[in-house]
């Protein structure tokens, strides 16, 4: 799915590396789960759990982020 298909508030895994604004240069953890904030434009607002802030392109491919309690 689309980060754009997302609602406000939801975490996610990346399924590629995304597109960033072109001054941001570097790759990002796949592996990470992150959350969305809000898009504007063609870009979003997510942060890692660290607190980190990203601005990955709307149409990442990404995967929702299914807590489960083992």
């Amino acid at each position: 799915m689309k980060l754009y298909e997302l609602s406000r508030g939801m975490l996610f895994t990346l399924k590629e590396q995304p597109k960033m604004p072109p001054d941001v240069f570097g790759e990002v953890d796949t592996q990470k789960v992150y959350k969305l904030h809000n898009i504007d434009g063609m870009y979003s607002y997510v942060t890692d759990t660290g607190g980190m802030v990203y601005h990955f392109a709307a149409w990442t491919e990404v995967e929702k982020f299914e807590h489960t309690n083992s």
